[in-house]
Order: structure tokens, then C-alpha cells, then sequence
């Protein structure tokens, strides 16, 4: 370890008063939000689960990952709300000391042929897509310590061209769009910022309405065959969220299996 990164590293410890960095993962109470949640914890992180609402899903995360000698707290926020955005953070800033890792997992999506979406579902998905990632991402360009990291997440689909995911990849386009453009706008910070786009990944959202033949279908279609699972995502994430990973700055990581 160098000396600078030994510097960083200890101004983290003494800013947190908790002897770890901290995290804030949005979307934290189900799916890769949990996965993330709870394997950051494990590296000893003390994390922010921040959930819209099933408090009870999400104080269930929180007593995993206490139950495993880690620290969390849980708190509802719905990401596209400027005040509710700000105070996840504040909360984690007063409870902790500082933040040094954002993920942004929270998302919703909405299946249909673009000629039969309804357009005031197309409106709520954007509204929790884009709008709530530009919320997230003001935050945490704001208050990031340095060394920290900004990871949101994208999709695969972006280049697999599904049918009826026109809704969903657009606003997950956008999302590309404001991370590629945020890693650039925070020259001299020392934060890093990332997103991680899926492919077809075996969680309740993902899976809810297909059929085993579809889902066997889109399992063959990586070389490893098998969907992935939220630990392969968490797995991304906690390495774009380490020392090791900082120099990965500005990208979208394709956590896929190889799909293209």
C-alpha cells in the first residue's frame, strides 16, 4: 500500500468514527440491492440501506448484516425526491461521519411493446429511473469523500435490443448517459463513478412472468449458461467500490456471462 493510499485511508477511518467506510445502497432491501448491501457490509463497510417501501424487507437486511457483526441502518427514501434524497444522506453523514460509497440500485421497470406501454406508466419509470438517478448522483457528487465511489446500475439490454424492454432501456440509457458525464465532472475529487448493467439475472424482478422455457431460453444464451445471480453483481460492485477498483473511472461494466 502507498503512502497515499495509506493517508486516504486512515482520513476515511478518523472522518467515520466508525473504523469503516460507509455506503449508501438505494434499493437495498431485495435483489442485487440486498446482495450489495449485505457483501459490503461484509467487507466492512457500515451501510445505509435505503429502501421506497417495505420497511420490513429492509430491517430484515439490516439484522442479516448485524447478525454478522457488520452495521447498518435502514431508511425510506424515494430517490427521485430532493428532500428525501437528502436527508438518506444527512442521516448517514450524522450516524456515521461521511460517505464513501454510493450505490444507486434502486429502479423499476415496465414491460410492453412500445406501441402498447401506457404512457403514464412510461412517466413513472422515468421518473424513478432518470430523475431518481440524477438525485442520487447530486448528492453523492456533493458529498463523497475522497477515494469514494458512485456506482449506478444499467442493463444489458441496452445492447440486446429485447423486445418490449423499449421503456426500461431508454431510461437505463439515460442512466449511462449522466454516469459517463458525472465521472468527468468530478476531475480533481477522487471519486470514481461507474455503473453496472446486468444481463439476464435471476431475481424476483427479473423473473416474475416468465415461464421456465423463457428463462431457460435466456439462460442458454451466455457461453457460461446460466442466468447470473445477485452475489455475480455484488461481486462487481464491491470490487468498483475497493481501493483496487478506483482506477476504473467513467465506464459501464457489462456483468453479462458474455452475452452480446
Amino acid at each position: 500500500m502507498t503512502t497515499q493510499t495509506q493517508s486516504r485511508t486512515q482520513s476515511q477511518t478518523d472522518q467515520s468514527g466508525t473504523g469503516a467506510r460507509v455506503a449508501i445502497v438505494t434499493g437495498g432491501s431485495r435483489g442485487i440491492g440486498r446482495e450489495v448491501a449485505q457483501r459490503l457490509a461484509g467487507d466492512g463497510f457500515a451501510v445505509v440501506v435505503g429502501y421506497a417501501g417495505n420497511k420490513e424487507a429492509a430491517d430484515d437486511v439490516v439484522r442479516t448484516i448485524e447478525a454478522a457483526g457488520g452495521r447498518a441502518l435502514a431508511a425510506r427514501a424515494d430517490v427521485a425526491e430532493k428532500d428525501d434524497v437528502t436527508a438518506l444522506f444527512e442521516l448517514a453523514e450524522n450516524r456515521y461521519g461521511g460517505i464513501d460509497v454510493v450505490v444507486h440500485a434502486a429502479g423499476r421497470m415496465a414491460l410492453a411493446p412500445i406501441a402498447e406501454l401506457d404512457l403514464d406508466e412510461l412517466d413513472a419509470l422515468h421518473r424513478t429511473n432518470i430523475r431518481g438517478t440524477f438525485v442520487v448522483g447530486q448528492q453523492a457528487a456533493r458529498r463523497l469523500r475522497p477515494g469514494g465511489a458512485l456506482v449506478n446500475f444499467s442493463t444489458s439490454v441496452l445492447g440486446l435490443a429485447f423486445p418490449g424492454y423499449g421503456a426500461y432501456a431508454a431510461s437505463k440509457g439515460a442512466v449511462e448517459a449522466l454516469t459517463l458525464i458525472l465521472a468527468r465532472e468530478m476531475r480533481g475529487r477522487d471519486v470514481s463513478v461507474n455503473a453496472v448493467a446486468p444481463g439476464p439475472t435471476a431475481t424476483d424482478l427479473f423473473l416474475d412472468g416468465k415461464d421456465e422455457e423463457t428463462i431457460a431460453r435466456l439462460a442458454a444464451q451466455s457461453p457460461l449458461e446460466r442466468l447470473g445471480t445477485p452475489r455475480d453483481i455484488a461481486s462487481v460492485v464491491a470490487f468498483l467500490a475497493s481501493p483496487a477498483g478506483h482506477w476504473v473511472n467513467g465506464q459501464v461494466v457489462r456483468a453479462n456471462g458474455g452475452i452480446v
